[in-house]
């Protein structure tokens, strides 16, 4: 069973469930640093996230910004008022007992986020983002004595955690995964989290039931969660959706359950019977007081919304004339739509697509390679890219000069008059290194000969190689099809 048999009878119904901690300096209800990675276990704890008895919450303001905010991008509503709920139920994660978050007045709600997917662009409405706090840390480990043991680390219990939930809009595993990579996208570009799978910054979990195509009843909804990357989201679904199919088709019930996925052996299990709103026994939190959301505080929130990813890949497509696959690159890194923009900036006479290239492919090649920021000044890549594009260097001699540049941060002008770069554009230059060329690879201009043009790429590899790179390489492979050409009519 594929998934697209699956859907060829049935309709798949999604909907998307993400949390993600918030980027603050202090947890959600009390003054405990958020900075615990790599801390030892339980070091940044008070009797506020400990849950201990008679500790009073204080709300972080931070936190609440973060999620107005994105609310303003997901152009969602926000409420006059809030308030906190507590949301009961018992896990050692859990040290109260219960966990401060919203239930019926969120801070933002009837939102929508749109993106695009192979079969074109796609809009998903979002129900909500509301604010909790998290949850301690679970760790399984065996003792000294070889006992499994479960350990609890409080260090994350408290930390300031939005609830991001879509409605049932989504209807394969590839928009899934498509929405889930656009959030992360649209949270790191307004600065709200940092939203990082690996380090459990984002945490995407689905509900997928089935219906008979054309039926409008929802089928029995599943939780799967477990889902630790975008690979993850879209194999985990594409799962789902066939196991599903398989079971409706042989007749069984299926239940209304939670699992979990497992990457070792691709595919889903069991984990335990869903619970409902109803089990978790929801009321208003006593210790906290409603929240009232001043207009002006709204607008003045709503006035540090930056370029939204959606609108910075449709400026760089329609004003900058840049492929929709360059807009997405650029728009989808940071580092990248800072650099493209200020280089554009530093030298506005240089064409976008030029620019683009170079960030996107050297720039990033670099930085990736490092495994960490690479300082690169947006005059120097300018300076660069005007060399390349008008012939004074070669490409392979920029690429050089951006690396020593990146490197010393010397000035590009400075790297390439101490290299001694140039281009060989003569005509007589070029055309007597073509010759060696010829002369030393008579296997290759016999391929030419026999009928296949590919031979001349190799013969321009050679020419560029012979002369350090310094040879024009659109001038080399005129000199070689205007050579072969030559010989052949003289053979003639």
């Amino acid at each position: 069973m594929t998934t697209a048999a699956a859907l060829e009878r049935y309709e798949a119904v999604i909907g998307v469930e993400v949390h993600c901690q918030l980027r603050t300096a202090s947890k959600m209800f009390c003054g405990c640093s958020t900075d615990y990675d790599g801390a030892p276990p339980n070091t940044h704890v008070c009797p506020v996230c400990l849950g201990l008895p008679g500790a009073l919450p204080t709300i972080n303001r931070r936190a609440v910004e973060h999620v107005l905010l994105t609310g303003a991008a997901i152009e969602a509503s926000a409420p006059a008022a809030t308030r906190w709920d507590r949301k009961n139920y018992f896990y050692p994660d859990l040290p109260k007992g219960y966990q401060i978050s919203q239930y019926d007045l969120p801070l933002a709600s009837r939102g929508r986020l749109g993106f695009d997917t192979s079969d074109g662009p796609f809009t998903v409405d979002i129900t909500r983002a509301h604010l909790e706090e998290d949850t301690a840390k679970l760790v399984h480990a065996t003792d000294a004595e070889g006992r499994k043991v479960s350990l609890v680390d409080f260090n994350r219990s408290g930390a300031p955690l939005m609830e991001i939930v879509t409605e049932p809009d989504i209807r394969t595993a590839e928009q899934a995964r498509r929405y889930a990579e656009e959030l992360q996208l649209l949270l790191r570009s307004i600065g709200v989290s940092d939203a990082d799978m690996e380090r459990g910054q984002m945490r995407v979990e689905a509900n997928v039931s089935l219906r008979p195509q054309g039926a409008e009843a929802f089928g029995t909804r599943v939780e799967v969660k477990n889902m630790n990357s975008f690979r993850a989201v879209e194999r985990a679904i594409a799962f789902e959706i066939e196991r599903q199919t398989v079971a409706l088709d042989a007749g069984e019930t299926l239940l209304l359950e939670t699992r979990g996925w497992s990457e070792e052996r691709g595919s889903t299990y069991r984990m335990r019977v869903k619970e409902t709103s109803d089990d978790y026994r929801y009321f208003p939190e006593p210790d906290l007081p409603p929240l009232h959301l001043d207009a002006a505080w709204l607008a003045d929130v709503r006035e540090r919304l930056p370029e939204l990813p959606s609108a910075r890949r449709a400026r760089y497509r329609d004003e900058m004339g840049l492929t929709a696959y360059d807009a997405s690159v650029l728009a989808a890194d940071p580092d990248a739509t800072a650099l493209f923009d200020a280089t554009l900036a530093a030298a506005p006479g240089l064409e976008p697509k030029p620019v683009a290239n170079w960030v996107t492919g050297e720039y990033l090649r670099l930085r990736n390679a490092a495994g960490a920021p690479v300082a690169v000044d947006p005059v120097e890549l300018g300076a660069i890219v005007e060399a390349v594009g008008t012939g004074s260097i070669s490409r392979a001699q920029g690429r050089e000069v951006l690396e020593a540049h990146a490197a010393s941060g010397q000035a590009a002008a400075t790297v390439i008059e101490a290299r001694g770069f140039r281009q060989i554009t003569d005509a007589d230059a070029v055309a007597a290194a073509v010759d060696d060329v010829l002369v030393a690879n008579p296997a290759a201009v016999a391929d030419y000969r026999a009928g296949k043009p590919q031979a001349v790429g190799f013969l321009v590899g050679q020419v560029m190689k012979a002369t350090h790179g310094h040879a024009n390489a659109a001038i080399v492979k005129d000199a070689i099809r205007a050579r072969l050409e030559a010989d052949r009519e003289g053979e003639d």
